[in-house]
């Protein structure tokens, strides 16, 4: 059963009234996430709204009533409304004149359904009135939410060719918001997952790294294997990955710890630091994303070993995602900060070594066996240094 969309909180935010104000209530409308997410009870970050003023307007207007603005995306009839409780994207109502798949040429229109017409889903095609918060619908979204459907709008086949990244936006909609499959969806997907190779490698990671963000991909992502749209974007997840991604995203739940879509992606490939890579490389992923996913595929049997000093050597989230890609507990790093190494170089040459390469010896010999015994105290360093100098003592 859908929520009453005045219980919403975000519905209620000072903001959204003082926007209200300066655009007129009969000049906008809340659109999209904020307003499917608030049917379903949902919490919601980010409020849209569509709008029958041009974007000139929408600046003046905003200008007069004190509000900043940022043309984001003007071009495309996008300003960037910086409101006291979260900027606003105010968007005025367009339509398609052309599109490839990649991008669209559009026009400004003054019609709302033609607006929704060009939206993907039904459920993302809802349109609030800002005072009375009456929800337009003019292709069954609230039908589709309250049954847990993820229906196109119009022809299936006809919304992907527009733009191809739709396929993989059904996907993660389904994931999140499905409870049934929409078999016509699932087959204009299948069907046409090839143009998905036109797309840019950022926007399929981004799509990508959405859907495995999501609290339990595995079925989505088994699906896409099956039907063949995972191979199209992921070559290297073979079945044996989607299975390994399950088995992942159960460690994750039975240890407590949050599901990140980098680790997911590791799962899903061989472990096998050239792989990682390369998948890297061509999804075009930051280089922080590519560390982790090549760490991750560094993985080994003695990583369970010692679980802290794997963390240090390689930095806890790292070290998080090889425990629990290879069926170690990660437990003890939940929240465990690294301890810094108090010994310095100026310290043993107090102890009578010569200043140079001695020195740096002598101070990784020492913090090998700090790491080794759990990162004892002060004076359990002060032994191991004695120890060690007098190892090497002539």
């Amino acid at each position: 059963m859908l929520h009453d969309l005045a219980e919403a909180d975000w519905t209620k935010r000072e903001g959204l009234i003082a926007l209200r104000a300066a655009l007129g209530a009969e000049n906008i409308r809340w659109v999209g996430g904020a307003v499917r997410d608030g049917l379903l009870g949902v919490a919601v970050a980010d409020v849209d709204c569509a709008t029958k003023l041009m974007p000139a307007d929408v600046i003046a207007a905003c200008g007069r009533a004190g509000i900043r603005t940022v043309p984001t995306g003007i071009d495309h009839g996008t300003i960037t409304a910086i409101l006291k409780d979260g900027p606003v994207e105010v968007t005025t109502l367009r339509r398609d004149v052309a599109t490839d798949g990649r991008r669209a040429t559009i026009a400004f229109a003054q019609d709302w359904p033609q607006d929704a017409a060009r939206r993907d889903f039904t459920i993302n095609a809802l349109y609030a009135h800002p005072e009375t918060l009456e929800i337009a619908d003019w292709f069954g979204g609230r039908e589709d939410l309250e049954a847990g459907r993820v229906r196109f709008i119009g022809d299936a086949r006809q919304r992907i060719a527009e733009d191809h990244l739709r396929i993989l936006r059904y996907y993660r909609f389904q994931t999140r918001f499905g409870a049934a499959l929409d078999e016509v969806a699932e087959d204009a997907c299948a069907d046409l997952a090839h143009t998905l190779k036109g797309l840019s490698r950022e926007r399929i990671a981004s799509e990508l790294l959405a859907l495995l963000a999501l609290p339990d991909p595995h079925t989505t992502i088994a699906r896409m294997r099956q039907r063949g749209v995972l191979p199209v974007i992921l070559p290297e997840a073979c079945p044996p990955q989607v299975a390994a991604l399950s088995r992942l995203i159960a460690a994750e739940s039975v240890q407590g710890i949050a599901p990140d879509p980098v680790r997911r992606l590791a799962a899903l490939l061989p472990p096998s630091p050239e792989i990682a890579e390369t998948v890297a490389a061509r999804l075009r992923l930051s280089k922080a994303q590519r560390g982790r996913l090549v760490a991750a595929a560094e993985r080994g049997p003695d990583d369970a070993a010692n679980p802290k000093a794997l963390a240090y050597r390689i930095t806890p989230p790292a070290a998080i995602d090889r425990l629990l890609l290879g069926g170690g507990d990660a437990r003890a790093l939940a929240g465990w900060s690294l301890p810094v190494f108090p010994l310095k170089g100026g310290a043993i040459v107090a102890r009578g070594v010569t200043a140079g390469p001695a020195v740096a010896r002598v101070l990784q010999s020492v913090e090998a066996r700090w790491v080794a015994e759990g990162f004892p105290d002060p004076a359990r360093i002060d032994a191991l240094l004695t120890e060690e100098l007098a190892r090497i003592a002539p």
